[in-house]
C-alpha cells in the first residue's frame, strides 16, 4: 500500500510522510513508480486537504492520575491537529483511529459538535468535586478549525456559568477572540492561558509547526492577555537541544517584556511513531544537525529515543538536561518569574439553574 504523501515537505504541512499506524496490518510506504518524483508531489495536490468529522464521543472530562503533572482533568475539544507539529507528542493518539500519526494526523480532523452539553451534564452531577479543568493538554483547542466549529468556545461559556477554574495551553493568537469570557472568570480567580513559544525564528518556525500562529503574533497574544487582566505563562516547549533550545532566554525575555507572571519548558517527547516522524523532519530541515541533535536527546534519554517514566519524561537526565534546568532556572529568577504561583478558585463554583428548575426562595 503506497502512502500518499511523499517523503519531502508538502506544502503547509509538517509530517514528511504518512505511514500506517502501529495497530493496522498493512505498512505504507512511498514509492516512486516513475510517474513523478517529490517535486510533483508538493502542497495540496496531493490530496492532502484538511477534512472535519464529528466525533460522537460521550463523555467529554478526561482523567488522569500522573504525578509529575500538576491537574487532574482535562478536555480535548479536537482529535487531530492542523498546526502540524512536528514534535506533537499526541500524533501517536491517530493509530488508535487507523489513521496514520503523519499527514492524517494533521489533515484528517474530529471535533467533539456535543462537547458544551456533555460538559454541562457532568458538572450537573451530584458526585462531580470541583478542581482545575486544562484545555490544550493534547491537540491545541485554537486550532484553525476552531474558528469555524467554537467548539472551545463554547466549553468555555459552560465554565464560566459554572464559575469554574480552567487552564489553557495553546500556541495560537486565536485564544485573545474570547477575552469578553475569560476576562470576567480571570477577575475570580478561575483562569490562566500558557502560551507555547517554542521559537523566535520566523523561518524555524514555519517549517516546525507550519500552521500556528508565528511567534510575534504569540507573544503579542500575551500582551493582550495580560492587559485585560489574564494571568499568563509562558511554555518554552518543547525545547529541542542544538536547535531550538539556544533560545531559551530570549524568549523568556520577550515573553516577560510583554507581561508573562510564570514560565516553563518541556524537553522534546519522541515516544512510539514520533520518533520516526522527527528523524525525517530533521534529515530534510537540519541535515547538518540531525545526527548531534539525536545523539543529544538520547544522552538526556538513557540511550533511547524516549524515557516515559515519571519525573524523566518532561525534563531528561544527565548533565545536558541539568544545564538546561539551570539555565532556565537563572533566567527565570532574573526575570522575575514564577514568583508567586497561585492556584486557580474552586470556592466560586455553583450549580446554575437548569431550564424548568423551580426557583429556591432561600
Amino acid at each position: 500500500m503506497s502512502s500518499r504523501a511523499a517523503p519531502g515537505q508538502s506544502r503547509g504541512r509538517g509530517a514528511r510522510s504518512n505511514a500506517s499506524g502501529r495497530f493496522e496490518r498493512e505498512a505504507r510506504v512511498w514509492v516512486d513508480d516513475g510517474w513523478g518524483g517529490p517535486e510533483e508531489w508538493q502542497g495540496d495536490a496531493t490530496g492532502q486537504r484538511t477534512t472535519e468529522t464529528p466525533d460522537a464521543t460521550r463523555t467529554i472530562i478526561a482523567r488522569n492520575q500522573s504525578p509529575d503533572i500538576s491537574f487532574d482533568r482535562s478536555i480535548n475539544p479536537y482529535r487531530g491537529c492542523e498546526h502540524g507539529c512536528i514534535y506533537c507528542f499526541a500524533r501517536p493518539t491517530h493509530a488508535f483511529l487507523g489513521l496514520s500519526p503523519g499527514i492524517d494526523f494533521e489533515t484528517k480532523l474530529l471535533y467533539k459538535p456535543e462537547a458544551a452539553a456533555l460538559l454541562e451534564k457532568e458538572l450537573r452531577a451530584k458526585s462531580y468535586e470541583c478542581r482545575t479543568l486544562a484545555i490544550g493538554t493534547n491537540t491545541d483547542p485554537y486550532q484553525p478549525i476552531e474558528r469555524r466549529r467554537q467548539v472551545t468556545r463554547q466549553v468555555l461559556e459552560v465554565l464560566s456559568r459554572f464559575n469554574h477554574p480552567v487552564g489553557i495551553v495553546t500556541k495560537s493568537d486565536l485564544v485573545v477572540r474570547d477575552i469578553d469570557i475569560l476576562a470576567p472568570m480571570a477577575e475570580k480567580g478561575l483562569t490562566k492561558v500558557a502560551l507555547s513559544v517554542t521559537t523566535l525564528d520566523r523561518r524555524l518556525a514555519r517549517s516546525m509547526e507550519p500552521r500556528a500562529a508565528t511567534p510575534e503574533r504569540r507573544i503579542e497574544a500575551i500582551r493582550k492577555l495580560t492587559e485585560a487582566g489574564i494571568r499568563t505563562a509562558v511554555m518554552t516547549a518543547p525545547l529541542i537541544p542544538s536547535l531550538n533550545e539556544p533560545e531559551m532566554e530570549a524568549i523568556l525575555e520577550r515573553a516577560r517584556e510583554a507581561g508573562a507572571s510564570e514560565a516553563g519548558y518541556i524537553l522534546v517527547r519522541l515516544p512510539l511513531e514520533i520518533s520516526g516522524l522527527f528523524q525525517e523532519w530533521l534529515e530534510t530541515e537540519a541535515p547538518d544537525r540531525a545526527s548531534r541533535i539525536m545523539k543529544l536527546i538520547r544522552e538526556m534519554r538513557g540511550g533511547k529515543d524516549y524515557d516515559s517514566r515519571w519525573g524523566q519524561r518532561m525534563a531528561g537526565k544527565g548533565p545536558y538536561a541539568e544545564m538546561m534546568a539551570r539555565r532556565f532556572r537563572i533566567a527565570a529568577r532574573r526575570l522575575g518569574l514564577n514568583e508567586e504561583k497561585r492556584l486557580l478558585e474552586t470556592k466560586h463554583f455553583r450549580v446554575p439553574p437548569a431550564p424548568g428548575d423551580q426557583l429556591s426562595f432561600l
